[in-house]
């Protein structure tokens, strides 16, 4: 199998994402959960999953569509496309799905889904984690990660039209 499609074959419609779920949750896989817009993909990201997908046995990452982005960031953003930053995170080896959500917020998404741990920045308190009321009603937990200084997609862009 050719590694593009390794990485096509991650990116899931909610529909069969629910379907994925019941086989995942069958064989007793600890599902991780977390969100973003991942617009442009840096160390920070990439630490801050990698941390993530160690609190269990799969991680989904619910990521903004592009008219999202664009209602919550500006008609500037995104950078990259919604097509190609699920490619980029599918390709990650420790990532096992990505699912594209419109709404402002993956509360809807997190309600389907009803992750065994819910994840976020440290930049975030617990209890204000959108889907926090969900994961916790149904059982899981809601871990956060520190980020790592430096890095954000806004400073970045910043740094580039400074060039």
């Amino acid at each position: 199998m050719k590694n593009i499609t390794r990485s096509t074959r991650k990116i899931f419609s909610q529909k069969t994402l629910a379907i994925i779920l019941k086989e995942w949750r069958r064989t007793h896989e600890k599902i991780v959960f977390t969100n973003g817009c991942f617009d442009i993909l840096h160390p920070g990201h990439i630490e801050y999953l990698t941390k993530a997908s160690d609190l269990g046995t799969k991680l989904i990452i619910g990521l903004n569509s592009d008219t999202s982005i664009k209602r919550l960031k500006g008609e500037k953003r995104p950078v990259i496309s919604e097509k190609y930053r699920a490619l980029m995170l599918a390709s990650y080896y420790f990532v096992d799905g990505v699912v594209i959500f419109e709404e402002d917020t993956p509360w809807n998404l997190i309600a389907t889904i009803k992750p065994n741990v819910l994840v976020k920045g440290a930049d975030y308190k617990v209890e204000e984690i959108v889907g926090y009321d969900v994961v916790i009603a149904s059982g899981g937990i809601v871990e956060t990660i520190k980020l790592v200084e430096g890095f954000s997609t806004s400073a970045l862009i910043e740094k580039i039209k400074q060039l």
